[in-house]
Formats: structure tokens, sequence, C-alpha cells
């Protein structure tokens, strides 16, 4: 009986990283074909900026739904559901024809993407818990490499001309048929719903400068997802716009897999003063300089850097809210989440005013930021 119950845990583990790697391709691919639809539309970025914020609308007002309806069916049943469910809507920013009606496909888009994103986190803590160790930091390491696939086949789809609605109905065809057999062995159990507005809200004071660090590094994180294509292919081809992103999403993934290594042998104050610093310098001297070469290894520090930092953060503040860990999490995480949404509007904004290059020095003050407040991760005293 215990073997049978080890096996159905192991097939659960495999599927829940399946279904984060289909994530992590289904976002970047259409991330990756950002470019194109904006030369299709002719959108300034500033314009195309207002539409990227849809996203983080629907992403926002799904996500506490989400939660309410894994408590009441289970996350198995939810992940299943939105995982489909994003692969039906990740063409419909392809099929737009001007700014508002991409306003709205991103909408949809986003609350898909939000909804599976809650679901599959869900079932990965319960995964999780049935180990009784953590793997938590494998499952994001997926989504990362996932990242980079869909990157890959975005350079592809953009160097041979592939109109994007044609390539995301494409990659939504296949990976929702690939999620079918997938999701059958998902842990089906009745999971607990995330703690509510009020009980995050109590939270937040104590866990004020923990909130401030996720913001700025997912702020970065979510900046690069959406205009490291659009910054090169101001001075590259098409073919090679959509490599930044791969570029980023592979350091990161290296940098998951390794990440507690560094976390266990220097600390997490070390750790995240190092990532914030070589996140900062790197794509700092990247973005002055100017060439391709030097992008693609500045979004690499990038990406290296970031990758342990938001989990470390969720595991101190899980230690910080002492007898409500699962509530110090949520608080530090939708704090930081706040910060993916925003931050590409934000960029956009900036951009219109500016130019995407200097917007995108943000990103790099921003990391100086988290990498000089690293020591608000230090361990609370006994």
């Amino acid at each position: 009986m215990r073997d049978e119950s080890t096996s159905e845990l192991r097939r659960a583990r495999i599927s829940v990283s399946l279904i984060f790697l289909i994530h992590g391709i289904l976002v970047s691919n259409w991330l990756s074909r950002i470019p194109a639809v904006q030369a299709k539309l002719h959108l300034p970025v500033g314009i195309l900026g207002a539409t990227l914020l849809a996203t983080a609308a629907g992403a926002l007002i799904a996500m506490p739904l989400t939660s309410k309806l894994v408590g009441r069916f289970g996350s198995a049943r939810i992940t299943r559901a939105f995982t489909l469910a994003l692969c039906a809507s990740v063409v419909l920013p392809g099929l737009a024809w001007n700014a508002p009606v991409l306003a709205v496909a991103l909408f949809i888009y986003g609350a898909a993407a939000g909804a599976m994103d809650v679901a599959m986190n869900t079932e990965a803590v319960a995964v999780e818990a049935g180990y009784g160790r953590p793997v938590m930091v494998s499952f994001h390491a997926l989504f990362s490499f996932g990242g980079m696939i869909g990157s890959l086949m975005g350079s592809v789809a953009a160097s041979r001309a592939i109109p994007p609605h044609w390539h995301l109905l494409a990659i939504g065809v296949v990976l929702a048929n690939a999620s079918i057999p997938i999701c059958r062995h998902l842990l089906v159990s009745k999971s607990e719903p995330l703690p509510d507005a009020g009980s995050t809200l109590e939270l937040l004071r104590p866990l004020l400068g923990l909130g401030v660090v996720a913001f700025c590094i997912l702020l970065g994180e979510g900046a690069m997802a959406d205009w490291s294509a659009v910054y090169l292919r101001e001075f590259a081809g098409p073919g090679v716009a959509p490599l930044g992103y791969a570029v980023f999403s592979l350091a990161m993934a290296l940098g998951r897999l390794l990440g507690d290594g560094f976390h266990l042998r220097l600390g997490a104050v070390a750790t995240l003063r190092w990532g914030g610093a070589l996140a900062a310098v790197g794509l700092g001297i990247a973005l002055l300089l100017g060439t391709v070469p030097a992008t693609l290894a500045g979004f690499a520090c990038a990406g290296w850097g970031f990758a342990a930092i938001f989990p470390i953060l969720c595991s101190v503040a899980g230690k910080k809210a002492a007898n409500k860990p699962q509530a110090g999490i949520a608080a530090v995480t939708a704090t930081g989440y706040f910060g993916f949404l925003v931050g590409p509007p934000i960029i956009g904004f900036l951009a219109q005013v500016s130019s995407l290059r200097v917007a995108l020095l943000l990103v790099a003050a921003l990391s100086g930021v988290g990498s000089a407040m690293a020591g608000i991760a230090r361990p609370p005293s006994r």
C-alpha cells in the first residue's frame, strides 16, 4: 500500500512538473510574438504598454476567484480546466485587429494565465507536502525551461514570418492535447483556499520589507518577459529578438537548479545581495553598451541574479509569520506578483516619454534596491 502511494506521488510530481513546463511554453510563445502583433497593429510603445495592462487586470481579478474554486473543487480539477482555458485563449491576442480588441483578448488571456498559476501552485504545494521536503523550486525551474523552449519556438516562427495567430493556434492545440493525459495523474484532493484579503493585509506590515524586495525583483521579471524581445528588435532582426527572453529564461532555470546549493552555502542574505547585484550591474552595463552580445549577456545576468531571490523571500516570509506561514507567504507573493503585473506597463509608459533603453534601466536600478535591502531576509531572532 505504501509503495502504491509512493508511486502515485511520484506520478503526480511528474505531472505537476509538466504542467509548469506547459505554462512556461504557452506564456513565452505569446511573449515572443508581441513585436509581431505590435507591428501588425502599428502600436506605439505607450499604447502597447496600456494594452498589456489588460493582462494584469485579468489575472488580478481571476486569482482570488480561482482560490475559491480550488477550495471547492480541488486543485487537480481546476488545474486541468484552466490549463485547457489558457491553451484556448493564447491565440486570441494574435487575432486582434486593433488596440481595444487586443486589450479584451489580453484580459481573457491574463485571466486564464492567472487562474492556471494559482491552481498549479496549489497542486504543487500538495505534492510538496506529500514528499515532506522542498521540491517547489524544481517546479519553477521547469517553468523557466518552458520559457526558453517557447521563446525558441517564437524565434523560429518570427524568422519564417509565420502569422502570430496561426503560430499561437498550433501551439495551443498541441499543448491542449498533451495536457489531457498529463492531468490524469494530478493529486485528486480538496485543498484549502488561500488566505483571504483580511489575513493577508494584517501580516503585510511586518513583512513590508520582504514585499518591497519581491516587488522590485518581480517587476524586473515582468519587464524582461514583455519587453526583452521588443528592445532587441530595435537593433536586431526579427529572428534574433525573441532570443533575449530565451537567454533570460535559460539563465533563470539554471540558477533555480543550483539555487538551493547557493542558499545553503552562502545563506539567505548573501544569496539575495549577490543575486540582486549581479542583475543590477550586468543589465545596467548591457543597456549602456547597446550591442546584441552585450544585451544577451546582460539578460543572462538578470536571469541568474533573479533566480533564487523570490523562493528565498517566500521561505523567510513563512518563518517571520510564525503561526501563519501560509498567510505570510501569500502576503509577500501578492506584493511581488503585483510588481510582475504592473512592471511591463510602467516600462511602456517610461519608454513613451524617453526611450525603451532608458526605461529598462529602471529594472537595473530596482535590482540594486533589492540587493541593498537583502538584510531584510535575515532569519528572525529566537
